[in-house]
């Protein structure tokens, strides 16, 4: 049931992604939903992988709900990195340098957690492996590139 209780507030957060960027009444709102979205979405994350990689048993439902949060997540952020929020964070300036670049990589996270969900639903834990690196390695790359350490 909070499962469910999250997909919903999610899917309406989703809802207001788009003109996010037009909402934000300071720099720091913008820096703290981009922050939040993503702490929630690594949560999940984790849980998925954690079964990914065998540290706790495989429940197909578990998976699936977790990366379902996990692709809805993924698409709320990018709506907070607008001009301006460059500030005492670990985002690297070339998010607003190469903008291009930052936003191919957020789609491509956006695909590949669209991918797991998918995979999740299967209830197979090699297609769930599968994808769970995919989507790892899709992660790594953009913090690899755009984020402090």
């Amino acid at each position: 049931m909070k499962a469910f209780a999250f997909i919903a507030a999610a899917a309406t957060l989703l809802a207001f992604a788009a003109p996010a960027s037009a909402q934000f009444a300071k720099p720091e709102d913008a820096i703290k939903y981009r922050q939040n979205a993503l702490f929630v979405m690594a949560q999940h994350f984790g849980r998925v992988g954690a079964m990914a990689n065998g540290r706790v048993p495989f429940d197909a439902n578990v998976a699936s709900a977790n990366a379902e949060i996990v692709a809805t997540m993924a698409k709320l952020p990018w709506a907070g990195f607008v001009p301006g929020t460059d500030g005492n964070t670990k985002a690297k300036p070339e998010i607003w340098t190469e903008q291009a670049k930052f936003k191919e990589s957020s789609d491509k996270l956006v695909a590949e957690s669209t991918k797991l969900a998918a995979a999740a639903k299967t209830g197979n834990l090699e297609a769930l492996k599968t994808a769970f690196a995919a989507t790892a390695g899709t992660c790594k790359a953009c913090h690899d590139a755009y984020r402090k350490e």
